[in-house]
């Protein structure tokens, strides 16, 4: 840059920042994954573009989010499946979690519905089939690799080009992040996910939270099965999740200890929860009007979030009923048939600006299926919530925010319209729903640097130095037997027994030598007496 003919050291201050700012840019490869994963996600990296990062994001054809246009290198590649496939495997997936909800790996691993993590695990299959990204991803010169490990693909991307990679997720399947990350976790408060426990678990939650960590180890290779499969034919070597998960640099994880409860962590794990938050915005003409011509009584915002667009016919009946019984007016996000017995009260919308909702003062709760991105906002606008969890961390975020008296958890199999009547009137009307989120509220809002600003740090701190290996603990480099230091107690074991069988055997001997005589003299006398 030409800074010339300047001489106010002002313009000549902002001139060297920028020079620096553009010396110090780097190259970072973005491998996403689809769907609601990718709200978040995106703002980082619209962000690092902003900050004049050279940006390459690579994707599949078919998507249902993906394909929205970034202000930067976007690379495709051809998938087996079509949109279609996509459509349909999802919605048989998303119809079982109202029949039969995943609580263990077991009936994951069983589920008839599987095919959707089948078609995901094969995008990387089609990403290396085409030579010529291939070619182009070798030949870029990448300084690290940002990444969703849902699909397992950014992670093989990373081992095979020998990139430093930061994975950004809200937790991981399995006991794969604690592994990967050689991070404790004691079963004793630290609950399994899927199971919905708290950290203060009964007898009876324990036990089922060992047996959780157990089938865990038994059985998660195999719900991987189909991804690992592929992972060894691109690497051209067996490889297990751990040999992904392990040379991971950062961690961003899209939590903090507001909503989670505390536990062991690890100095390359960064909590980045509320990332999605943002200053609410003037709401569109029409929501306003809603809110205007609700009165004194205020709205419901109803979201079972992007990806649920149906609901059983006789369950959105009952819902429908329930919501026709409170004075609010309901704006429900919904893309169904419309309930036949839907009341004056609960307006059916194709779409809305949930967070900008939520910000409004005459929200008064907020119907939501405790996805991790609904319930920090719920948190950052205080807003106390109705809880249907379906499926994945959606059981163990409900279960954190109703332990800590934010909301009320249904069961989206079990309840009836009652159920969720009586709900609603206890988040609006008893006041302490309404106290505890605004606490949480304070607590989470109370921080130095914000979520995003955090997170495009970290990326670019791994780019700066080609990782973080000096927060790689050493953990990785021992045996299991070595970790648990089962060599040293084994050791210590076989001195202290050693120590003991020989002070045994002196004071044996010892014994002898004092009163063997005396006895076989007294022995011997009296038989001569005799």
């Amino acid at each position: 840059m030409a800074c010339t003919g300047w001489t106010s050291p002002l313009p000549l201050c902002v001139c060297l920042l920028l020079t620096c700012g553009f010396a110090e840019a780097g190259k970072l490869l973005v491998v996403p994954m689809d769907g609601s994963h990718w709200f978040t996600m995106r703002s980082v990296v619209e962000k690092l573009i902003l900050r004049g990062h050279e940006v390459v994001v690579v994707m599949p054809e078919v998507s249902w989010q993906l394909g929205r246009s970034l202000n930067c290198t976007v690379k495709t590649y051809s998938t087996s499946y079509t949109l279609e496939d996509l459509d349909r495997e999802f919605k048989a997936f998303a119809h079982a979690q109202w029949k039969a909800q995943v609580r263990s790996i077991y009936s994951l691993l069983m589920g008839s519905y599987n095919d959707i993590f089948d078609l995901f695990f094969s995008n990387c299959r089609s990403l290396f089939k085409d030579k010529k990204l291939v070619e182009y991803l070798k030949e870029s010169s990448f300084d690290a690799v940002f990444l969703d490990p849902f699909d397992n693909c950014g992670l093989i991307v990373a081992k095979y080009f020998s990139l430093p990679s930061v994975v950004f997720t809200r937790g991981i399947l399995c006991h794969y992040l604690e592994e990967g990350a050689q991070c404790p976790a004691p079963l004793s408060y630290v609950p399994r996910i899927l199971l919905g426990f708290s950290d203060a678990m009964t007898f009876k939650e324990k036990v089922r939270n060992h047996i959780m960590h157990l089938e865990e180890h038994l059985l998660c290779h195999r719900f991987f099965k189909n991804a690992l499969e592929i992972a060894s034919e691109i690497l051209q070597t067996p490889v297990t999740e751990y040999d992904l998960y392990s040379h991971t640099s950062i961690w961003l994880l899209r939590t903090d200890f507001v909503l989670d409860y505390p536990k062991p962590v690890m100095p390359n794990m960064i909590f980045i929860g509320g990332i999605n938050c943002h200053q609410g915005k003037p709401l569109p003409m029409e929501f306003e009007a809603y809110i205007n011509a609700s009165g004194e009584h205020g709205i419901v915002v109803f979201s079972l979030g992007s990806m649920v667009s149906e609901i059983p016919e006789k369950k959105a009946m009952a819902i429908a009923d329930a919501l026709g019984k409170i004075p609010q007016t309901v704006l429900w996000r919904y893309t169904g048939t419309r309930p036949s017995n839907l009341a004056n009260n609960t307006i059916l919308v194709k779409w809305l600006p949930q967070n900008d909702l939520l910000g409004h003062p005459m929200t008064r709760a907020f119907i939501t299926h405790a996805g991790s991105h609904g319930v920090y906002e719920s948190i950052c606008n205080g807003v106390p919530m109705v809880m249907m969890p379906l499926f994945g961390d959606q059981m163990d975020n409900a279960k954190r925010m109703e332990t800590k008296g934010a909301g009320v958890t249904l069961n989206v199999l079990e309840m009836t319209s009652e159920d969720l009547e009586n709900a609603l009137k206890a988040v609006i009307n008893d006041k302490s729903y309404k106290e505890n989120i605004m606490r949480l509220s304070s607590l989470h809002k109370d921080r130095p640097v914000e979520p995003l600003d955090l997170a495009v740090f970290w990326v670019e701190f791994v780019m700066r130095h080609k990782g973080a290996p000096h927060l790689r603990p050493a953990a990785h480099d021992l045996t299991w037997y070595q970790y648990h230091s089962l060599d040293v107690i084994g050791f210590l074991l076989a001195v202290v027994l050693t120590v003991a069988f020989i002070t045994f055997k002196c004071c044996a001997y010892g014994y002898r030598k004092c009163f063997g005589k005396k006895g076989r003299v007294k022995k011997a006398h009296k038989s001569k007496t005799h």
